[in-house]
């Protein structure tokens, strides 16, 4: 990333973040008495929780132990809390500031205010709490999403082809060694001829992934011909030369910007990160170059990480193009966000002939938590004429 953009991204982020923290520890403050004895306890637990996530990814990069991979857990949990938190607050506030102007607690609420609002915090903490536990085991429980397209188009070599998706799997310090095994082994019970892994296969720091030797959980995965890949945004963040290179030393085919024909059967066309021009100062190859190198009366699939510009797969004549990055928000009420920004934030669609699937993911980025979807493998079975 270039230096500006790194400053101005930290600096947006460190204020956003502060702020918030900010406002959830006067928040939950002002439930404890000005005498009460657990405020410096509270306020101890809180600055070292919130901060925990900046610790971790900092350790990671310069002294990688158990510490730092506790680090990093906490402060990933407490991303997810932190969005829960702060709903909570800005609901309350909210019927402060109705109440203020016109009144309606009733008096139970306003005689005993400092008893309900030590109430009002047990319930917000236990609340929150029992969201994260539920999210967590929701985010290490993935689905298997079938889909079965016909192509209208023949293949010299065989008539139908099994494939698996598996996109944003974050390998790293969260997604590690138990999980991906799980995730490895649902991919080869569906005994696919092809696997493919739309971007974010690793996460910021490839550190944990060479520590937890998880590319030999990849070279497990045992489609019969290949496993293929793009780049996506977390592969540039933590260095992508290195990420491909790990990926390609574990069986991986990263397609940059490339094509490639598979069995005789289909094309692969693999698109490189849109962040290629802000990490890389480059630009990617437009679709019309890469598609010159096609013959497109074979079936044509298209890995683009981000789902932008969707109807340039169509007026491409592709077959199918599939894309991740949106996780469908991970986190209600986020996945309100990704439906406006994107023309598809999750899920099947067939425009003409060209047919679009988006996934939500397998693995999860920051919070191990996942409450507006659940993950998913999906297994797409194309038949062709």
């Amino acid at each position: 990333m270039k230096p500006i953009n790194l400053i101005i991204f930290l600096t947006v982020f460190f204020s956003i973040y502060g702020v918030v923290n900010y406002y959830i520890f006067i928040r939950g403050s002002q439930a404890l008495s000005l005498a009460s004895p657990y405020r410096l306890y509270y306020a101890i637990i809180f600055i070292v929780v919130s901060l925990s996530f900046i610790i971790g990814r900092t350790l990671e990069n310069y002294w990688l132990t158990p510490l730092s991979k506790t680090f990093v857990w906490i402060g990933s949990l407490w991303l997810a809390a932190m969005l829960y938190f702060i709903l909570w607050i800005l609901l309350l506030d909210i019927l402060r500031s109705l109440n203020h102007f016109i009144p309606f607690f009733p008096g139970i609420i306003t005689g005993n205010y400092a008893l309900v609002k030590q109430i009002l915090g047990g319930v917000i903490i236990l609340s929150v709490g029992t969201i994260i536990v539920i999210g967590h085991f929701n985010a290490i429980d993935p689905k298997i999403e079938k889909l079965h397209l016909k192509i209208q188009k023949k293949s010299q070599g065989m008539k139908s082809v099994n494939i698996v998706v598996a996109s944003d799997i974050h390998l790293g310090s969260i997604v590690g060694k138990n999980r991906f095994d799980k995730i490895v082994a649902m991919i080869n019970g569906l005994n696919p001829d092809i696997v493919l892994l739309p971007g974010d296969i690793v996460d910021e720091d490839l550190a944990p992934v060479i520590k937890d030797n998880l590319g030999e959980s990849l070279r497990n995965v045992k489609p019969r011909f290949g496993v293929y890949a793009v780049t996506g945004n977390h592969e540039y963040i933590g260095g992508v030369e290195k990420a491909c290179r790990y990926l390609e030393e574990n069986g991986v085919k990263v397609l940059r910007d490339q094509t490639i024909l598979v069995n005789h059967t289909l094309y692969l066309v693999g698109r490189e990160d849109r962040s290629l021009s802000q990490f890389g100062g480059k630009t990617r190859k437009s679709l019309d170059e890469l598609m010159s190198k096609v013959d497109s009366t074979v079936p044509v699939i298209l890995m683009d990480h981000q789902p932008f510009r969707l109807e340039e797969a169509k007026q491409h004549n592709v077959d199918l193009q599939l894309s991740g990055h949106t996780h469908h928000g991970q986190l209600w009420p986020l996945n309100f966000i990704t439906r406006a920004v994107y023309e598809i934030s999750w899920g099947y669609r067939r425009d003409g002939n060209t047919n679009y699937y988006v996934s939500c993911g397998v693995g999860t980025w920051g919070p191990p938590v996942r409450t507006g979807n659940r993950p998913e493998i999906v297994n797409i079975i194309m038949d062709f004429e």
